[in-house]
């Protein structure tokens, strides 16, 4: 396992921990003390995968982190990362990807916002939770959710406060490629 090391605009690619700190002593800036040797040669060794940064001073760190490549070209062009199994699910399981997936048909959307209403008896107003829950046709989930807002805009106090697509106040079911009749009985 190799190590790749950047303060500002220095960097390299070292094979041990021992070159790492000859690296940052070279540096000047970087003062390595005992407790930063031990904590960067018990992290070369160990099997933690993620980056560590080290504080220099206020505001001012340098990074450490673990890499496959063996040259500082190939790091760079991430040819030695490791491909993880799951990285197409985590892809998929992406709120924002499902929200942009194209998918023409009908939607039933819910939005949680907060409505302006007036108080007849003080002639103040209040923020009320307000559910609204529409069934339009759209090219995605989140062409509903503009469709509803933009609905909502024409029809509520402008200083009412909608919620993010993304967040958890926006809910929507996608009902097919053709709406259904509902039955009269």
């Amino acid at each position: 396992m190799n190590l790749y090391i950047r303060y500002f605009d220095n960097e390299t690619l070292v094979h041990s921990a021992e070159e790492a700190l000859d690296f940052l002593r070279s540096l000047g800036e970087i003062t390595v003390t005992r407790n930063m040797e031990e904590d960067i040669k018990e992290y070369a060794s160990s099997n933690v995968m993620f980056p560590k940064r080290y504080k220099v001073r206020a505001h001012v760190y340098f990074i450490i982190i673990k890499t496959m490549a063996d040259n500082m070209r190939d790091f760079k062009e991430k040819k030695a990362m490791k491909a993880t199994q799951g990285s197409a699910t985590v892809h998929n399981d992406n709120p924002l990807a499902h929200l942009n997936t194209r998918k023409d048909g009908w939607y039933e959307g819910e939005v949680e916002f907060k409505r302006v209403v007036l108080i007849p008896s003080t002639g103040k107003h209040e923020y009320r939770d307000t559910t609204f829950v529409a069934r339009c046709k759209a090219l995605s989930a989140l062409d509903c959710y503009n469709r509803i807002v933009e609905y909502l805009r024409t029809r509520v106090d402008s200083r009412s406060q909608f919620p993010s697509a993304k967040g958890k106040k926006f809910h929507y079911k996608y009902l097919g490629m053709w709406k259904e009749a509902e039955a009269k009985e």
